[in-house]
């Protein structure tokens, strides 16, 4: 019997005890990884975690497009281990929420520890966030303040594996350093610790989002570890997907602004498409998803497909009763179980006469 953080089953979430099934050995990252390289012949699409965006409606969103693995918000380790109301407001999943990999914020060993005790019978992988770059997460000595601290890192990685061993997946996420050197040293520090695989984010913690990724020290890594290496930074497309693992030769590609511009990006979809938008209205309204984030999310996924005033109108809306009356009111929009549901690519315009764009 272990006891449940949360767990939600239709859209209804409860605490409770219950002795949990094993997790599938299909959803095992490492497996996953492998088998899109070997059989499948192109790199594991992973949808990467994204603060306040990456929660369950959208991970069950992404699954529906070809996307093998997905990531959770960064949850941090100080709180959750000692917060119960942070464990209750932090983790939602239910038995559909496969493959998952809760991404954690920690900066000691104790605290991950303890946080892997918790969570583990609940997800695939857990990863060691060693990227983020936010200042104020990088004054509390977690995310890419980590980079600076390998033996460290290192530390907590063994810690796990040695209690675990292969029944936890563990994963880094990190990005580079203006010296690769220092990066490939870093890499092969953690590798030696146990980590399972590696996520390589191709920008240093000072690098802007708009300069390009450096896929050639994503290259160095991948080259200079045994374990899986992902790669990370300016997917948008699924022709980006296999030219980034091509060139750098990863063994799969994480997306992050552009699947969440884009939750259709890995089925090949260079926009979103509207079947996206109903499953994801389904999908909010059935997991009570905040009015906020689910106004964001669809802000972000029509952006490229319907003109800028239209979209201000909806980003104008204070409420989710007015924002389904707006969509209803400018779009056909169907709901599951109704004729066409999540069928069509363009979005259906009761409003015509305000469009003249082509999909």
């Amino acid at each position: 019997m272990v006891d449940l953080p949360r767990i939600s089953n239709n859209g209804r979430t409860h605490t409770r005890l219950e002795k949990l099934s094993p997790r599938d050995a299909a959803c095992n990252p490492l497996s996953i990884l492998q088998n899109c390289k070997q059989t499948k012949g192109r790199p594991a699409f992973i949808a990467g975690p994204m603060v306040r965006y990456s929660k369950l409606p959208f991970r069950e969103l992404v699954r529906n497009f070809n996307t093998d693995i997905v990531y959770t918000p960064m949850i941090l380790a100080r709180e959750f281990v000692r917060n119960d109301i942070a464990r209750l407001s932090d983790f939602t999943t239910n038995n559909a929420d496969r493959p998952v990999i809760v991404q954690v914020g920690c900066n000691n060993a104790t605290d991950l520890l303890r946080f892997v005790d918790m969570i583990h019978p609940y997800v695939d992988g857990i990863g060691l966030n060693c990227g983020c770059p936010i200042k104020e997460q990088v004054k509390e000595g977690i995310g890419a303040a980590l980079m600076s601290e390998p033996d460290l890192v290192a530390d907590m990685v063994k810690v796990v594996k040695q209690k675990y061993g292969s029944s936890v997946v563990l994963e880094t996420k990190i990005r580079i350093h203006s010296d690769i050197n220092e990066t490939l040293r870093f890499a092969k520090k953690v590798e030696a610790s146990g980590v399972d695989f590696i996520t390589v984010h191709g920008r240093t913690k000072n690098t802007r989002s708009s300069q390009p990724a450096n896929h050639d020290a994503i290259k160095l890594v991948k080259e200079n570890v045994s374990v899986p290496v992902v790669a990370n930074g300016d997917c948008y497309s699924l022709e980006d997907a296999y030219r980034i693992a091509e060139y750098t030769g990863v063994d799969g590609v994480m997306a992050v602004r552009g699947i969440l511009a884009n939750p259709a990006l890995f089925a090949g979809f260079d926009k979103t498409p509207w079947m996206a938008v109903e499953i994801f209205l389904h999908l909010a309204a059935s997991y009570g998803l905040p009015f906020r984030i689910t106004q964001h999310h669809l802000s972000e996924m029509l952006d490229k497909i319907i003109p800028r005033k239209v979209l201000k109108e909806m980003n104008e809306k204070t409420n989710l009763i007015d924002l389904i009356d707006w969509l209803d009111a400018t779009f056909y929009v169907k709901r599951e179980g109704e004729e066409g549901y999540a069928t069509d690519v363009s979005p259906p315009w009761k409003k015509r006469k305000i469009i003249d764009i082509k999909y």
